[in-house]
Order: structure tokens, then C-alpha cells, then sequence
């Protein structure tokens, strides 16, 4: 097959993206660059870009509240959604939506840059994000093997660190909740609560409302990105009621708070997962919120609608 630039197609992902034959690959839907603020911007929130190492980087955010006290505040780690293939922390879509966030509710931002498939195919983005968990964790020791941020050893609060994402990246933050559940991060820091928005979750077994042709494209793009993934749609990273798959109840948190919205595709297992995580015998705090008549990421591309700020206000009420 060959594009209209004349260069041979190997493979794409449509109508996300493409790969050609000398390696490159052309990206669709990439929303445009948003610079970091270091010295605030009308929220009054700072922001600045680290490398935490030469593979992985991060957005930080510090509210208003913060920059001149020494307040301990809860600490926020982001994963960005995009199928695992698009998009980033710095894309102006994350860096709008996490900068309200952290205005609002007053918490540490850490928004995290793994690197994406095809280049870099799963599970790289679950071992980087991994990393960058344990980055952020180092900062709750005494040991010097790392380089530590001064916002997060001035303010954070390590008894109440949240992992939040949407989309593939609230996948992300549940892979990285269970898989804190099983080894210990650096100075036993605990996670206290999840946040998953519109979450990525599927499985060959179709649940309530869904269809297979709304399916088509979620299964289409993790067998793109995760081409080796063991019991393919069914492999535990992706769906978490398959047989064999981690018991829930080792979610490492205490509380839980699941978004979704009516017009999702994604929806039925939002509702499925937070009922089955209920039912594992955990013993958290689960609260479940539901947007009437929105779609899928609704809450990038009406920003400024009344649903979509009614929704960033309710997830940061869930973080203070």
C-alpha cells in the first residue's frame, strides 16, 4: 500500500495513524504543544517540565496555595489517555485539563511522559509509568540514588498520593494500583485513592449495551499496540474480569472514583468495573459518577462546557 506521500505503508491503526516502511510514523489526531507556566498563569498554578530518565519525563504542577508556604499537599501522578499511541502531558488538551485539576482541588501534579507504540510497543508504557511511580515514591526516602524535585519534597504528602488517568491512562492507574498491591514501593509509600476516568477496559465477552461494531476500534488498537500481549483482548492489562486475571481486591487504595458517560463506548465496563470491585471483597470507599448524554472525552473537547466543568469539579472535590 502507498500513501498519497508515496512513501509504502506497512501498517496503521485508521483513522489514528500510520507506519511506513523507512519507520516513520504519521500521527493524526496529536493535539498541539502547550509550554509548561514556571511562573504561574491566571490560575495561579506553576507548572515546569523534569526528566526523571533519559527515556521518561513529566509535567509538575504546583497550586497557588503552595508556592510560598510549606503546606504538605496530596500528590496527584497522571496518566494521559490516546489509545497508548497518541498524545502526551504536554499536548494542550492534558495540560488545560490537569491545570484546572490542581487549581481547584489543590493538590501536587505529577503528569507523566511514557513513550508510546507503535515505536515503543506495551507493556513499555506500563514499565515506564511503573518507573515513574517509583520516582515519585524515592522522594518518601532518605536515599540519594535519585534525582529529587524540591516541589515534591517541600509539599507532597506522601500518606495521600493519588493515581488518576482517562482513557488508556486510567488503565494505566489501575495496572499501577494492582501492581502496587503486589510489590512495595520505595519507602513502602501507599497509594490512598484512584481516580479513572472514561477508563479503557475491554474483552472478547460483550457486556450490557456494548456491540461489536462499537468494539471494532478498541480491540483493533490494543492488539496494535500490544501485539504480543498474551490471551490477546482478554489479557489481564486490558481486561481485568477475564479468567485468570489478578483478584480485584488487591487494588492498592482506599478510595475509588470512576467516571463515565452515557454516550461511551467505554461505559458498560466503567459501571461493570467499579459493581465487580465492589463485590471482590474490597473495602474501600467506591464512588461511581456518570455524565448524561456526553460521549467519549467529552471533557477535552467541550472544555469549557457546563458538563465538563461539573465533572473536573466533582474529581477535584474527590482529591481534596
Amino acid at each position: 500500500m502507498v500513501s498519497s506521500n508515496n512513501k509504502e505503508v506497512v501498517s496503521e491503526l485508521s483513522p489514528i495513524l500510520r507506519v511506513y516502511k523507512d519507520g516513520t510514523v504519521e500521527r493524526f489526531f496529536n493535539s498541539p504543544h502547550a509550554p509548561p507556566s514556571p511562573l504561574g498563569n491566571t490560575t495561579g498554578v506553576l507548572s515546569k517540565d523534569i526528566a526523571i530518565t533519559p527515556d521518561i519525563s513529566a509535567r509538575l504542577y504546583l497550586p497557588k496555595l503552595a508556592s510560598s508556604a510549606n503546606e504538605k499537599l496530596p500528590i496527584l501522578v497522571y496518566f494521559h489517555g490516546g489509545g497508548f499511541c497518541i498524545e502526551s502531558p504536554f499536548s494542550i488538551l492534558c495540560h488545560r485539563y490537569i491545570n484546572s485539576i490542581v487549581s481547584q482541588s489543590n493538590v501536587i501534579a505529577v503528569s507523566v511522559d511514557y513513550r508510546l507504540a507503535p515505536e515503543h510497543p506495551l507493556p513499555i508504557a506500563y514499565q515506564d509509568s511503573w518507573a515513574a511511580l517509583q520516582w515519585v515514591a524515592s522522594h518518601n526516602t532518605t536515599t540519594k540514588t535519585t534525582k529529587k524535585d524540591p516541589w515534591l519534597i517541600r509539599h507532597g504528602d506522601f500518606n495521600r498520593v493519588y493515581l488518576g488517568g482517562d482513557s488508556s491512562g486510567a488503565n494505566i492507574a489501575h495496572n499501577m494500583a494492582m501492581q502496587a498491591g503486589i510489590e512495595t514501593l520505595h519507602g513502602d509509600m501507599k497509594i490512598y485513592g484512584l481516580v479513572l476516568c472514561q477508563p479503557y477496559f475491554c474483552g472478547s465477552k460483550l457486556f450490557g449495551n456494548e456491540s461489536l461494531v462499537e468494539k471494532r476500534l478498541l480491540h483493533e488498537t490494543w492488539m496494535f499496540v500490544y501485539p504480543d500481549a498474551k490471551g490477546g483482548i482478554d489479557n489481564p492489562m486490558i481486561n481485568p474480569f477475564a479468567y485468570g486475571s489478578p483478584r480485584l481486591s488487591q487494588i492498592q487504595c482506599h478510595r475509588l472514583f470512576v467516571c463515565v458517560a452515557s454516550k461511551d463506548e467505554l461505559r458498560e465496563r466503567g459501571v461493570y468495573y467499579c459493581n465487580a470491585v465492589k463485590e471482590s471483597g474490597w473495602k474501600g470507599e467506591v464512588d461511581l459518577y456518570e455524565v448524561e448524554g456526553e460521549g467519549h472525552a467529552f471533557h477535552f473537547f467541550d472544555f469549557d462546557g457546563e458538563k465538563a466543568q461539573d465533572m473536573v469539579k466533582r474529581l477535584a472535590a474527590f482529591l481534596c
